[in-house]
């Protein structure tokens, strides 16, 4: 079946003086909603989008959270995500960080998880999270359901950067939290209306447009990566490879971060992950001192395993 017809209405008739289904964009709307169901059936849950990962972390946390409450967050998680909660502070967000290879400290209102982190790649304990009393969420924007549905192992929310693998051209800025419970998602879309973090129906239905070669792309990212480290781990030059296993995302280590992303032909440098095409950058320069000055993240597109290699190695050695 081809792509449900793009819906770009603001606003639908009542029907005999009642609301219908739709009736404000803000709410809901057709190509949303069909996304959400989309992405629902692929991570076991009922999904909601919003309009970038960011926006999907916030409405959850001020959905569901009070003022005095505390988030313990995974050690080494996508920077952005520390870095929000920090900004919430002055609203009474607090938040700490731990190992996330091990459980989550007693005396936290949630427990979120990156599955797996970005840039150090670590996986969650989940089994240990879900032996907490606090809610668990686990950002899964690396993952993708091809790899991991944490609803299956215990989670109560997924978040996606849906920006990445999910939608998968670059050309999309989009996020989505998946929940378990109903009145979760009913209490989170609630928040979305009255907010407005909402997704528009143009990035919706590039989204579904992404969730049809979804497992395609990720198959091949990831023999591709798979490869790629292997040759890494043989060379001199490179030191710290790290890689979960399963995906398209890597980093490693080399002396000088900076001339090595500057020096490849094929792999673009540029930020964000998730692309057909690959792409590579120093993290320290968004980090700092949080990641070693050396670290280089690299997202595996669809290109070519020996010619990524080629890139690499000429780049690495340049």
């Amino acid at each position: 079946m081809g792509l449900p017809p793009l819906d770009r209405s603001t606003l639908w008739p009542y029907e005999d003086g009642e609301l219908g289904e739709f009736y404000y964009q803000r709410y809901a709307h057709p190509t949303g909603a069909a996304a959400e169901r989309a992405l629902g059936e692929l991570d076991g849950g009922e999904a909601l989008l919003f309009s970038s990962g960011a926006g999907a972390t916030t409405a959850v946390v001020l959905a569901l959270l009070e003022p005095g409450a505390t988030i313990a967050v995974a050690e080494g998680c996508y920077y952005g995500t520390p870095t929000l909660f920090r900004e919430l502070a002055r609203w009474g967000l607090n938040h700490v960080e731990f190992d996330q290879t091990g459980p989550p400290p007693d005396g936290v209102q949630l427990v979120w998880l990156e599955a797996p982190s970005n840039p150090f790649l670590t996986m969650p304990d989940l089994e240990a999270a879900a032996a907490h009393p606090a809610p668990v969420l686990v950002d899964a924007t690396a993952a993708t359901p091809i790899h991991l549905r944490p609803l299956e192992h215990g989670a109560d929310l997924v978040l996606h950067s849906a920006t990445k693998y999910l939608s998968g051209h670059s050309d999309v800025l989009l996020g989505a939290v998946v929940c378990r419970n109903p009145e979760t998602a009913a209490r989170i879309r609630e928040f979305r209306s009255r907010s407005g973090i909402v997704a528009a129906p143009d990035p919706a239905w590039l989204l579904m447009r992404g969730l049809k070669t979804l497992e395609l792309r990720v198959r091949r990212q990831t023999e591709t990566a798979a490869e790629l480290v292997r040759r890494l781990e043989a060379h001199p030059q490179v030191e710290t490879i790290r890689y979960p296993g399963f995906g398209g995302l890597l980093s490693f280590d080399v002396s000088d971060a900076r001339r090595v992303e500057t020096s490849t032909r094929v792999i673009r440098n540029a930020t964000s992950l998730g692309g057909v095409e690959s792409t590579m950058e120093s993290r320290h320069r968004w980090e700092g001192d949080r990641v070693p000055e050396g670290l280089l993240r690299l997202s595996v597109g669809l290109e070519d395993v020996d010619e990524l290699w080629a890139d690499l190695k000429q780049a690495i050695e340049a």
